[in-house]
């Protein structure tokens, strides 16, 4: 298992240039070798940031992405037409004047038509360029897969797919290949990302769920078993699981604590990080944790990434004392709550104020664990190497 004490979720923000070369590609402006090259160094340049800050997990910062679960739909066939919308449709709530609230309809044509079909795997080549780019821990991001239960329609889905137990399993198979592929090029640590499950906390978000046919119950239940079928039977491989309440232009779409899915969750799904959001009242207390069996960790998202506020550190310390009267402060550890740039959009946040908070994430982590600087310096003298 990956004992890392500082930890993120795999999202950064989409630099200005590589915004307006997808807009510039999409129009058929610029060529896609063009595009890719931009795509290319925007990756580059995320990891070169990760590094600079001391993390020891690097991720690609999903910039290739429209969002992060939107490799799965460009991958396979017989989803029909979809657009980022599909995405990011609900009732978002800002918190501030600069951020307020916003509705974004369910797209009116949602809805699987045809038997799924792989084209492409969704996240392999981008491992492989991530392997070549770092050699610390490389961690790859794939979506839960009963949360494409907002792809199945009573109306539109039938003829392919008659029930959405049908439709889900054909997802969990699908994303179960790339797993193993994954692996065997040398991946280990996979995030699977499963909002949907908080989004079962707040009446509000868990109606849609329910109106898809399945009990709040049956979602926990069926969706732990979906999620572990996709983790499968990998020692070498740490499998995390990325439970927030919506995070799209520093808006959210749920609030609920952890108690009702606490142990259904918790206990059940084969994952070894829990990377939980906790960055305020919306998440609740830290009592659910005593739920946490001993052979996982939890990452907790002390830091938000809504809000270009530095968290002091001084009471991430203290928050983290606080969650150890829990579970033991060994098996703990910090990121932010969620990605800076969920999809495209990203946060109300600068790129300065970002570089800032995955500091302090690093930061945090070494004065309450001592954790080692990820290349072997002594972290307060940065030119010295620990023999």
């Amino acid at each position: 298992m990956i004992a890392c004490h500082a930890d993120h979720i795999g999202s950064l923000l989409r630099p200005s240039e590589l915004i307006s070369a997808r807009e510039e590609a999409a129009a058929g402006r610029i060529s896609r070798a063009r595009f890719k090259a931009i795509e290319d160094r925007a990756v580059e340049d995320a990891i070169r940031l990760q590094e600079s800050v001391g993390l020891r997990v690097i991720t690609d910062g999903e910039q290739r992405r429209l969002s992060f679960q939107s490799r799965f739909a460009e991958s396979v066939s017989g989803l029909g037409d979809w657009d980022l919308n599909a995405f990011l449709w609900g009732d978002w709530h800002g918190d501030s004047s600069a951020v307020g609230d916003r509705t974004i309809e369910r797209p009116a044509g949602l809805g699987v038509v045809e038997k799924l079909r792989c084209s492409r795997y969704l996240s392999v080549e981008d491992f492989v360029f991530l392997r070549a780019r770092t050699t610390r821990i490389r961690k790859i991001t794939l979506p839960s897969p009963s949360l494409w239960a907002n792809f199945w329609s009573a109306q539109r889905s039938r003829a392919a797919y008659p029930t959405l137990e049908n439709f889900l399993a054909d997802v969990v198979d699908l994303l179960r290949e790339e797993v193993a592929e994954l692996v065997q090029l040398g991946a280990t640590y996979i995030q699977l990302d499963a909002p949907h499950y908080a989004l079962l906390l707040d009446p509000a978000t868990r109606g849609f769920y329910e109106s898809q046919g399945w009990s709040a119950e049956r979602y926990l239940e069926r969706g732990i078993e979906m999620d572990n079928a996709v983790m499968g039977d990998f020692p070498d491989v740490t499998f995390g699981l990325h439970l927030c309440r919506g995070n799209q232009g520093s808006r959210w779409l749920a609030s609920g604590g952890y108690e009702r899915i606490a142990r259904s969750v918790f206990r059940h799904v084969r994952a070894q990080r829990l990377l939980l959001e906790y960055d305020d009242a919306r998440s609740g207390s830290f009592e659910p944790l005593k739920e946490v069996p001993e052979d996982k960790w939890v990452v907790l998202g002390l830091i938000t990434t809504k809000r270009s506020r530095l968290e002091p550190i001084d009471e991430l310390e203290s928050r983290i004392r606080e969650a150890s009267r829990f579970m033991p402060l060994e098996r703990l550890a910090i990121s932010p709550q969620c990605g800076f740039s969920s999809s495209v959009i990203g946060n109300a946040i600068a790129p300065a104020d970002q570089e800032r908070k995955l500091r302090l994430v690093v930061e945090t982590a070494r004065r309450v664990w001592g954790e080692d600087d990820p290349d072997g310096h002594d972290v307060h003298n940065p030119t010295r190497r620990v023999v």
